[in-house]
This record gives C-alpha cells, structure tokens and sequence, in this order.
C-alpha cells in the first residue's frame, strides 16, 4: 500500500471530528465482548466524556484501550510529541513541561509501545533479511549481577556469544520494514518465524546471507531464496537481488542508537526500533512529525473493559 493510502487510512480511524466518531470506533471494536452497538453519554472521567453500553453496562472513553487510557495530564500530550519528534532528551522534556523524568520516560515508552512493526504478509516481491548484534547493556540498572562493563568495552570472546543481543531487519522493496529484537546468540528458524508473526505470501524471494536458518524458513514457507555470500565478495546476484538495504538500515539503526541516546538498555530495544521503524518508513515523508506520531500511536485500539 502507498504511503498516502496508509496515511488517508490512518486520518480516517484517528482524525475525527467528534467524540461521537471516537466513541463510535470504540464501539465497533467492542463488539467481540458483547455485540452491541448501542450506548449513550456517561457523565465525566476527569474531564473526558466517558459512554455506557446499554446491553452489558460496560463504561468506556474515547481513550480506553490505547496509551493515554488513565494518563493524567492530557493536555500536555500535543507538546509533549514535539518535543519527542524533535528527539529532545528526558532532561529537557522534563524542563519544558515541568513534568518529573519519571514521567517523561514513562510516556516515551507508552508511546513507542503502542507502534507495530509490519507482519510478514505485508511484505511482498524481494524482501531482504538479515540480522545484526548489540552488546547486551544493563544500562540504568542499580542491581547489576556482574561486574560493571567500562565504557567502551566490548564483549569478552569472539564470535557470537549470549551476551550479544540479536535484531532481524527485514524489509521489501515497497517500504514495508520490520525490526525486531528476538534474544541472544545466534539466529534460529524459529526466531525468524516469530519475528514476522506471519508468513511471508507465495511469491515472494526472500534474500539472505548464507545462514542456515533462512534457508530453512524459506523451505517451511515454500517461498524462493537467494543467498548472498559476502563473505566470498558476492553482493549482487542476477543485477538485483541483494540484502545491501538492509545493511544499509543497521549502519542507521547503530548511529541512531549511539549517536542520540548514547546507547540503550537491551531491555528496551524493541521500543526503539519500534520508534526508528516509523521513523524511516513514516516520519520522514511527514512535514508534522509530532500529529502523524500521535496518530500512529492512537491508530492501534485494543480496547479492554
């Protein structure tokens, strides 16, 4: 799908005009719990129009079941995405809201939740893949198990250990991207399979290094596959088929990473690549990164009673 066709999308589910076209999207998504599309207004919760279903009694507001669900403080939600889409630090966020870090952090991370990655059956035609390592980092952990990594230092040992921690990148050549981070040590099949959570469609020609795994998911999937063996200088095969997009996408991701947060905790990796994700695929094609950034982050209802 095109970018403006999943932006028109997007607008149409969180761009309402109303609370009653909010509420009604609520009820639409409610249906799995009781069936019912008919409800009336349910006096305030803090401020916001709260709704009762008139067959099961269950309340709700336009807010239940994304990230802003029983946040306080909404009104400094608008500022808060420009100063993130900015890519300001916690301490500066902090200052210009006059919120706690805590709570800046907090957001940050409700947020970056709340982003998908694409699943395997979006992708289509040549879709690239191939994993790359991080050295696991217990960063602003007070309880550490171990003695204390020096900055600069890597891991003890060669070759891949289970103190690097392992991302897949996988993307099309239509925009569609998935990054995921699926443990420690090497790759296996099913981390792959796991990765994209569902299939990738017949027809598509899955590109990879020589690595085992992705030869054995592409059998599982009955799908072609082409390996690349840079590690005998060949890069292209047949004028067309390489993995170079995606290991283009891991020099980014590391600078990201590096250069902007000085690292992150291992723990909250998959947040991050959430955040670089729409960052490549989205954001940058936007002129308003903090509404398209709070669009994305509504646009995804799991509404829970």
């Amino acid at each position: 799908m095109a970018i403006s066709a999943r932006r028109q999308s997007r607008k149409a589910l969180v761009c309402l005009p109303c609370w009653k076209n909010r509420a009604a999207v609520l009820i639409v998504e409610a249906t799995a719990h009781c069936g019912s599309n008919r409800y009336y207004r349910f006096g305030k919760d803090h401020g916001t129009q709260r709704f009762k279903c008139k067959d099961c009694g269950r309340t709700f507001t336009e807010y239940t079941g994304t990230w802003q669900q029983k946040l306080h403080k909404k009104g400094l939600v608008k500022a808060y995405m420009q100063l993130m889409s900015e890519q300001k630090s916690l301490d500066k966020i902090s200052a210009a809201l006059h919120i706690n870090k805590k709570t800046a952090f907090d957001w940050r991370h409700k947020i970056l939740r709340s982003l998908k990655q694409d699943e395997g059956s979006s992708f289509s035609g040549i879709t690239e893949s191939d994993e790359t390592f991080f050295d696991k980092s217990d960063k602003g952990c007070r309880h550490l198990k171990r003695k204390p990594s020096k900055r600069g230092g890597g891991t003890k040992g060669k070759g891949i250990s289970k103190d690097k921690a392992t991302v897949i990148v996988t993307a099309d050549r239509k925009n569609d991207l998935n990054m995921t981070f699926c443990g420690y040590g090497r790759l296996t099949k099913k981390e792959i399979t796991e990765s994209l959570r569902t299939p990738l469609p017949q027809g598509t020609v899955l590109c990879s290094d020589g690595h085992v795994s992705y030869k054995g998911y592409a059998m599982d999937n009955h799908i072609e596959h082409v390996v690349i063996r840079a590690d005998l200088g060949r890069h292209v095969k047949r004028g067309f088929f390489h993995i170079q997009h995606v290991n283009s996408l891991h020099n980014r991701l590391k600078k990201w990473l590096n250069g902007t947060f000085w690292g992150v905790a291992t723990k909250y990796m998959q947040d991050y690549l959430n955040w670089f994700k729409v960052k490549e695929t989205v954001l940058k094609f936007c002129n308003d990164q903090a509404d398209e950034l709070l669009g994305l982050s509504m646009n995804h209802y799991n509404v829970k009673f």
